[in-house]
């Protein structure tokens, strides 16, 4: 299975320490959603604009480490996506972003700037 990060999971990123495991496919951007900061990690909700991350082919139980690290208390859920490498899991984020940090170029890499 396949899944599609975009912020702390990244490479190089504060929680990227969960992705030893991933293999690495490649980078992609997600149209129809825009991008937040909440702090130290990022959330991505529909609208107008893209999101840019990173594609990783995972294991099951990878996939249930980042359940639990991303879908405790409904703060995202996990949306079935298309990316080139193949249909991706994307966690959605779930909460207002209402007086939230928007980053329009949907890169968290860029958070600094805003």
């Amino acid at each position: 299975m396949r899944i599609f990060v975009y912020g702390s999971l990244r490479r190089k990123q504060g929680n990227s320490h969960w992705m030893t495991n991933a293999q690495w496919l490649g980078d992609h951007s997600v149209e129809h959603y825009q991008l937040y900061s909440l702090g130290h990690y990022p959330g991505a909700v529909p609208g107008d604009g893209n999101v840019q991350g990173e594609v990783y082919r995972i294991d099951a139980a990878t996939l249930s480490e980042l359940d639990a690290l991303r879908t405790a208390g409904g703060e995202y859920k996990r949306q079935l996506i298309q990316t080139p490498y193949g249909s991706a899991w994307m966690y959605v984020y779930q909460r207002s972003v209402e007086g939230r940090t928007f980053i329009p170029t949907g890169n968290w890499l860029d958070r600094e700037q805003y």
